[in-house]
């Protein structure tokens, strides 16, 4: 939902107000009541009279806020955090999903929701909430009331069919009318759709489910100031996965070597990585979370971008190694498995990481940023979070080395001034030695790439 429309909704029970960071301990106590009930949204920068008061954000205000929240919850939640400029000033959006793992503490003490209050928990009430947790059906598995089979694609269900008998022996006729199939693929609960039917099948998904949006952008160079393309798909979560490799297929530079006699083609990432990297975004997203799966490209990195954190208790930690399958929505993972889409062996990350170094390029990145996922297929082993450790002159030469390629001595003189030849090499050996460049050819030849 949009900020605008959270502000304006006076009914909402799960929507908080707080006018600063300052205030929180009130905002921890909020994220265990959003926690242990339907989930929520606290807007930081927006006073009880939903005035917009604004806040100061710096560097690291976001990153030091999601640790704060993880250190002081048990279990620890990892909500997604953004901001937005509203009016010209800023607002933090804190969206909490219910947790699978209730009941959440901060500071010992468990909260709950009730109306627009948070009510700490007696010991009764605690206890009742454990016993009735493991009641709890996955979201994916539970059921859409106002949604009928008329909002479900035939065209979609029958095509889908047809994949799954190609790739996984499926023994069930591409003709079967949508309800029994529907039934046998047991996306339907009661004679009701489930979350999943809609979001693989549904001719309009985003009618009962807003968020459901994979977000691509190509931006250019190596921040988010300036789009080159950004295209938001919606439709059915099998369509927005297509429809996010085929953007990434269309920014990914292609070069050709020769093989022999055979021309091949090269790209500058390895596709099963981003193809691998995009479908478990969609398939393990958090729905519940108001925000959309994004594919970022820039010039040196591509970072897929998911909803929420790891489904407890994996850590990103076990990403780099053999790891047990566990799966937030199993309905939609049993059905990308069954279109080949997803292996059942938690081995996709691993894929991931493997073609990278097969492709000569540094070990992907998974890491958790403002309480979501977001993993970095890198084109090199510098990271721009180590750029403030260089001098003003090979700061400049990196940024020369990220547009050109490459760079030679009486380049690197020339953008820094013309500077002495001695200088510059001296400067260009620190950064050799720093492991962030390496050079080639000889002499008068010589130049300079990225690692």
């Amino acid at each position: 939902m949009e900020i605008f429309e959270l502000l304006e909704d006076d009914e909402k029970e799960n929507v908080e107000f707080k006018t600063s960071l300052s205030e929180i301990d009130e905002i921890l106590k909020t994220i265990s009541a959003f926690s242990n009930k339907m989930g929520g949204t606290i807007l930081v920068g927006v006073n009880n009279d939903r005035d917009i008061v604004g806040v100061d954000i710096g560097a690291n205000t976001l990153e030091n806020l999601a640790n704060n929240i993880r250190r002081e919850t048990d279990p620890q939640i990892y909500p997604f955090i953004d901001y937005s400029e509203q009016n010209d000033k800023t607002i933090i959006q804190i969206e909490v999903s219910e947790s699978d793992s209730k009941p959440v503490f901060y500071r010992d003490k468990a909260y709950i929701r009730v109306g627009r209050t948070n009510q700490r928990l007696s010991s009764t009430e605690i206890r009742r909430l454990i016993t009735n947790e493991h009641r709890v059906t996955s979201w994916d598995e539970q059921v859409i009331e106002e949604a009928n089979f008329e909002d479900i694609d035939d065209r979609k269900v029958a095509n889908f069919l047809k994949l799954a008998s190609i790739k996984r022996n499926l023994d069930l006729d591409p003709k079967t009318p949508k309800k029994e199939a529907l039934n046998r693929l047991e996306l339907t609960k009661d004679g009701k759709l489930t979350n999943a039917a809609l979001l693989l099948f549904g001719l309009n998904p985003q009618k009962f489910v807003l968020q459901a949006v994979t977000q691509c952008a190509k931006f250019k160079g190596i921040e988010t100031n300036e789009f080159e393309d950004m295209q938001n798909f919606e439709g059915s979560i099998i369509d927005q996965r297509d429809d996010a490799l085929r953007f990434a297929d269309k920014h990914t530079k292609k070069g050709a070597k020769i093989e022999g006699i055979v021309r091949v083609e090269e790209f500058e990432y390895p596709l099963e990585a981003i193809r691998e990297a995009v479908t478990n975004a969609i398939c393990h997203r958090d729905y519940r979370i108001n925000s959309n799966v994004q594919l970022r490209i820039f010039e040196d990195r591509i970072e897929i971008w998911g909803c929420g954190p790891l489904p407890e208790p994996l850590t990103v930690q076990d990403l780099k190694k053999p790891h047990e399958s566990i799966r937030r929505n199993p309905l939609i993972a049993k059905c990308f498995y069954k279109i080949g889409f997803v292996e059942e062996w938690g081995t996709g990350t691993q894929r991931i990481i493997k073609s990278c170094l097969d492709h000569g390029l540094p070990e992907p990145l998974f890491e958790i940023k403002s309480g979501s996922l977001v993993v970095t297929i890198r084109k090199f082993k510098f990271m721009q979070s180590k750029k403030t450790e260089l001098n003003e002159r090979q700061q400049k030469a990196i940024d020369y080395l990220l547009e050109y390629g490459k760079i030679t001595n009486e380049e690197y003189r020339f953008i820094n001034d013309d500077i002495m030849r001695n200088t510059a090499l001296k400067d260009l050996k620190e950064l050799i030695n720093k492991g962030i460049i390496i050079s080639k050819g000889k002499g008068r030849y010589t130049y300079y790439v990225l690692v």
